[in-house]
C-alpha cells in the first residue's frame, strides 16, 4: 500500500430514513449543488418503490439493490515487463458501494420518456430483483475478472 488511508467524515444520516448510505446516494445522484432537487428524486423514487411493490419496504428494497449491484471482483491493469495485463483484484467496501451508486444512476439516467424519480424506482426495483442494466454491468465486470483469472499471481500484495 503506498499511502495510509484518508478518515474521511461519514455524511450525516438523511431526514426521512436516517440512513447513511441514502444520504451518500442522494449526493452521488446531485448536480450542481442542488442537493434539495436530488433529495426529492430520491424519496419520491423510495416512495414509488413503496407503491409499486405493496409488500416491501423501500429501506430494504434500496440496500438490497445495493448489495446485488456492487461487485466483488474487478480487473485492474497492471504493466509487467513491456505488456500490460487485466489483473482481477478484490473490491474494497468503499469503492464497491460507488460503484454501486455510480452504475444504479447510469442506468437510470440512460432510459427516457418519464420522470427521473419513476426510472430509478424502476432501476432499483429491478436491481433488487437481480435484473435490469446495473446487474448487467456487475456481470460483465465479473466476467472479465473470471476471463483474466490467469493473471491473478500479477496481483500486488
Amino acid at each position: 500500500m503506498r499511502h495510509p488511508h484518508k478518515k474521511r467524515p461519514e455524511p450525516k444520516a438523511d431526514r426521512k430514513y436516517g440512513s447513511a448510505v441514502v444520504s451518500k446516494f442522494i449526493n452521488a445522484l446531485m448536480f450542481d449543488g442542488k442537493k434539495s432537487t436530488a433529495e426529492r428524486v430520491v424519496y419520491d423514487a423510495l416512495d414509488e418503490i413503496a407503491k409499486k411493490d405493496a409488500g416491501a419496504k423501500p429501506l430494504e428494497v434500496f440496500e438490497g439493490a445495493m448489495r446485488n449491484v456492487g461487485p466483488s471482483m474487478e480487473v485492474r491493469s497492471r504493466r509487467i515487463g513491456g505488456a500490460n495485463y487485466a489483473v482481477p483484484r478484490p473490491v474494497q467496501p468503499n469503492r464497491r458501494q460507488a460503484l454501486a451508486f455510480r452504475w444504479i444512476l447510469e442506468a437510470a439516467r440512460k432510459k427516457s420518456g418519464s420522470p427521473m424519480s419513476v426510472r430509478l424506482a424502476n432501476e432499483l426495483i429491478a436491481a433488487n430483483k437481480e435484473e435490469g442494466e446495473a446487474i448487467a454491468k456487475r456481470d460483465n465486470v465479473h466476467k472479465m475478472a473470471e476471463a483474466n483469472k490467469a493473471f491473478a499471481h500479477f496481483a500486488q500484495n
